[in-house]
């Protein structure tokens, strides 16, 4: 169970605004989460500037784009750097950065197409399981 409060400033002529220049609004969200199973309680604060104005960007619309945000954060980053570790790889220079995000995206995304939601469950699966990405790239 989570519930979220958000609270929308604008920086008009806010003194703490010259080391983000351009921004227009800050938006502050707490949320407290409540773990159903095991009635654990946490609450977390997050910060976000924009260079929107009031007039493109109410509290409802950045709201939910910091979730769309984080969705896509939790669905392709996060994965990308905790199950296929890419913030450990040490591939730095010319166009080998972007080669293997590029492979690591196209990893994920025949793993889904393929039924997986379980990332590195489906890495195991192919690992131990002759012939199982390839059948898994052809029948995407």
């Amino acid at each position: 169970m989570e519930s979220r409060t958000a609270t929308v400033l604008d920086l008009d002529q806010t003194p703490g605004r010259q080391p983000f220049r351009g921004a227009q609004r800050a938006m502050k969200i707490v949320r407290h989460r409540t773990e159903v199973s095991t009635g654990v309680h946490s609450t977390e604060t997050v910060y976000a500037i924009t260079s929107l104005g009031h007039r493109y960007a109410d509290a409802v619309l950045l709201a939910t784009w910091l979730r769309t945000h984080w969705r896509i954060e939790n669905s392709i980053h996060w994965v990308r750097d905790v199950t296929l570790g890419e913030d450990h790889s040490q591939v730095r220079t010319g166009a080998g950065p972007h080669v293997m995000a590029a492979l690591r995206n196209t990893a994920i995304n025949v793993s889904r197409l393929a039924g997986h939601t379980n990332i590195a469950a489906a890495q195991r699966h192919y690992s131990w399981t002759p012939g199982a990405a390839i059948d898994a790239i052809t029948a995407a």
